[in-house]
């Protein structure tokens, strides 16, 4: 058997620049005293993603942040694990770029774990788990209006050119529906042109851009801001994903239908109440998922062909990032499965007249049933909260 701990340090080095994130390197330097010396200690207190952007249209300044989605496994084996607690956990991460801690996420939305549970290890240690990097997304922020939040709610994605970190590529959905890019050579947004409809995803696949628009007409977006197509409307859905399934583009349709809210009556609403009943329409009425399709890339044919079958795979639609991943990595047992997040807004008559709700559903596409998470205990057991063996491992060191 070939002895690891003694390959070259040029070798050590040249893969080590291949590594995609911090925690990569991290674990990759941990393997053994030899690979420790040859590759240097990531700076925890900087983000190789943070540069700065200008606000589109005007100059005032954006920071990037990345957050990376990790299945964590349990160190120990299966036969070791407690029967009655899941031995994967899924967890999205942000790392803060300029003083290295490290904020829990959702991992399908953007909302923060602002209480963990008291026995939760201070500092998590990913050193201590078996780790799969799922996803990874990126999100602008201000840099001065902290209050005001993320000015881009839609996706980002990025590509970094010939290896080199400091030149990159960002494209985004503008709030006009419409794609935007910029390129660190130049530091300048453009409005790329191309919008018969508003565009619904981004996706950076197999080291090109990609993206959807709300029809399912799908276009390759190129460097000198031109745009081929490469696939035909699909119409029927409301609002279409991008998925890189082990390789494979998928486009995922959603289907919404609006129901009422429990308790309201529309019938109350007689015709003096028309005015007030719109403006307090999402007191009354919610969207709600209800289906789903998924089609695979023809390429020759220029088309989306309806797949009915996912094998192993479960996939995740977030709000920042879609991703996959088999039933072996998630230990369950049964894929053909899509998770996804409801997000919508309704009135609780706080001051500030509404509140912020993230639902969690799964799509069985083999059956067509759908529900919420809670229903689906193989899977709800991936999500918050912890398993024990995260706070044993560490109390065990």
């Amino acid at each position: 058997m070939a002895d690891w701990t003694q390959l070259p340090k040029e070798l050590l080095e040249l893969i080590s620049k291949r590594l995609g994130t911090h925690y990569d390197v991290i674990r990759f330097r941990s393997v053994c005293s030899t690979w420790r010396s040859a590759v240097t200690a990531p700076n925890r207190c900087r983000n190789r993603f943070a540069p700065r952007f200008p606000l589109l249209p005007i100059s005032s300044q954006f920071s990037l942040s990345k957050r990376s989605v990790f299945l964590l496994g349990s160190p120990t084996t299966s036969t070791q694990t407690n029967a009655s607690s899941p031995s994967s956990w899924v967890i999205k991460i942000e790392e803060d770029p300029m003083n290295g801690r490290v904020q829990l996420l959702n991992p399908l939305s953007r909302s923060r774990f602002d209480s963990l549970p008291d026995n939760f290890p201070k500092p998590l240690n990913l050193l201590d788990f078996r780790v799969l990097e799922l996803g990874e997304e990126y999100v602008l922020h201000y840099l001065t209006h902290h209050s005001v939040g993320n000015l881009y709610m839609e996706k980002v994605v990025l590509s970094c050119l010939d290896d080199n970190v400091n030149d990159f590529i960002i494209l985004t959905i503008h709030v006009s529906g419409k794609l935007a890019m910029f390129k660190s050579s130049v530091k300048k947004w453009a409005i790329i042109q191309d919008m018969p409809s508003p565009f619904d995803d981004v996706i950076l696949y197999k080291g090109n851009f990609y993206a959807v628009d709300n029809t399912g007409r799908t276009v390759v977006v190129g460097l000198d801001f031109e745009t081929n197509l490469i696939a035909m409307p699909v119409f029927g859905g409301d609002k279409k994903f991008l998925v890189d399934s082990k390789g494979e583009l998928l486009l995922v349709d959603m289907y919404l239908s609006i129901e009422s809210e429990p308790g309201s009556s529309s019938s109350s609403a007689g015709f003096g109440f028309v005015e007030e009943y719109f403006e307090n329409l999402a007191l009354y009425m919610n969207e709600r998922t209800v289906k789903f399709k998924v089609f695979k890339l023809d390429d020759v044919g220029k088309q989306w062909v309806e797949a009915k079958d996912l094998d192993d795979r479960v996939l995740f639609l977030g709000d920042g990032c879609t991703f996959s991943a088999s039933i072996e990595d998630l230990s369950v047992c049964r894929g053909n499965c899509i998770i996804y997040v409801d997000n919508f807004f309704y009135s609780l008559g706080e001051e500030d007249g509404a509140s912020e709700h993230c639902d969690v559903g799964v799509f069985d596409l083999e059956s067509g049933s759908i529900g919420p998470l809670t229903k689906f205990p193989q899977f709800s057991e991936l999500f918050w909260p912890p398993p024990h063996w995260i706070s044993s491992t560490t109390a065990s060191d």
